[in-house]
């Protein structure tokens, strides 16, 4: 489902800021809420499907397999013998793999 507040909290705040043209107004505030509802300004780094190399449409067979995939790959255990910097490597490559599938089973927790 596609997110319409902000168009909306846009479409007054703009009609209401810009007093001597609230139509020009509501247009610009529009504009600027549609942007906010397409998480334009959304930092890039914040995207758990981006961490396991997915899409948003991915499904949960998809994902499952993408997370299984990439952490046997980045397990620590997998590198015990490596040079330390290998292994904290492992560890940080690891531990953002869980975060990221972490938060996508919760995120469509929410959804259903």
């Amino acid at each position: 489902m596609q997110r319409w507040y902000g168009k909306l909290l846009g479409f007054f705040a703009g009609a209401a800021l810009l007093r001597a043209n609230p139509f020009l107004g509501a247009v610009i505030g529009l504009l600027i809420g549609h942007a906010f509802d397409s998480d334009w300004f959304r930092l890039r780094g914040d995207d758990p499907y981006a961490a396991l190399g997915l899409t948003r449409e991915a499904s949960d067979a998809e994902v499952d397999q993408a997370y299984r995939r990439l952490i046997a790959q980045y397990h620590p255990d997998r590198v015990v013998n490596a040079a330390p910097e290998l292994r904290a490597q492992a560890e940080s490559r690891a531990r953002e793999i869980n975060r990221a599938y972490d938060r996508i089973k919760t995120l469509r927790k929410g959804k259903k």
